[in-house]
């Protein structure tokens, strides 16, 4: 089934502002997945996901603003988990659903954990991918030094291998995954040269006033703890966002997770893997 881009105006600080997404229509009265990308991707990411849903979803995948085709914010500031809630319930009453389940990779599931913990959430079942309550600070540091640079690129030779050493932790892909990553991963720069597909400006949360700031944990146990839907964790086993401890603790609290564990995998499983995309396709039929 075709992927279709579509569009939304949606209010943000600075008016209202395009948000893109992607969607597979699935077939007629299919319930409704939303998969939500990470930092500094977009939701071409879950192309191949989507496309194997398709055939009992609908799936609908936004460029949350800063990134892919959706427009930019004036302020940095305005980036913010608050912000990113308001869009994506606008993005939500759209699709004219009663319920949805969640897919939320990275940044995608932290805000996946808030939009659940929300009352009368419509959320029905929660994918955290690599992602948990608590953000650990080896994690947020290593992302800190890579977000925000804004690297320029000659051609998409230079693209791909960037990407591939930056996001070595996506696991093992085949040289179609990464061609396709590469494909919707790059932007025009006013200086002509390739970049990267989102506003570097999202970076300076990890350099406040232009300076490299000492990280901590971040604790998003109180809004985890609220969640009453199912949930399903995909945590890869050399992940340094996402601990091991911290995923356990996820199975004794609040909902009670479910684990899948990836070896060899770090942060964040690509989703692309067929075994990958059968764990999240058997714990949404479930529901």
């Amino acid at each position: 089934m075709a992927v279709k881009a579509r569009n939304l105006p949606v209010l943000g600080p600075q008016g209202f502002l395009n948000l893109a997404y992607w969607e597979w229509e699935g077939p007629a009265g299919a319930p409704t997945v939303m998969c939500v990308h990470g930092l500094t991707r977009n939701g071409r990411d879950f192309d191949f996901l989507a496309e194997a849903l398709s055939t009992r979803f609908r799936v609908v995948c936004p460029d949350i603003p800063g990134r892919g085709r959706s427009d930019w914010l004036d302020d940095a500031g305005a980036y913010s988990f608050p912000f990113y809630l308001a869009v994506l319930g606008a993005l939500y009453a759209r699709l004219d659903t009663p319920a949805i389940h969640w897919v939320g990779t990275s940044m995608g599931g932290l805000i996946g954990m808030l939009f659940a913990a929300l009352p009368k959430s419509p959320v029905r079942r929660l994918v955290l991918n690599d992602v948990g309550p608590v953000v650990a600070k080896e994690g947020l540091e290593r992302i800190g030094r890579q977000v925000g640079r804004d690297p320029g690129f000659s051609n998409r030779q230079e693209l791909d291998a960037y990407l591939r050493d930056a996001y070595a932790g996506f696991g093992p892909l085949s040289d179609a995954q990464w061609r396709h990553l590469v494909a919707h991963a790059g932007r025009t720069r006013s200086d002509g040269r390739l970049g990267l597909a989102y506003d570097p400006k999202i970076g300076d949360a990890f350099r406040p006033g232009g300076v490299e700031a000492p990280l901590g944990d971040i604790d998003f146990w109180p809004f985890y703890d609220r969640i009453e839907c199912p949930v399903l964790v995909i945590r890869g086993g050399q992940s340094d966002v996402l601990r091991s401890s911290d995923a356990i603790a996820m199975t004794r609290r609040g909902p009670h997770a479910q684990i899948v564990e990836l070896p060899g995998i770090g942060h964040a499983p690509a989703l692309m893997a067929d075994d990958q995309i059968a764990f999240i396709r058997d714990f949404l039929v479930a529901g």
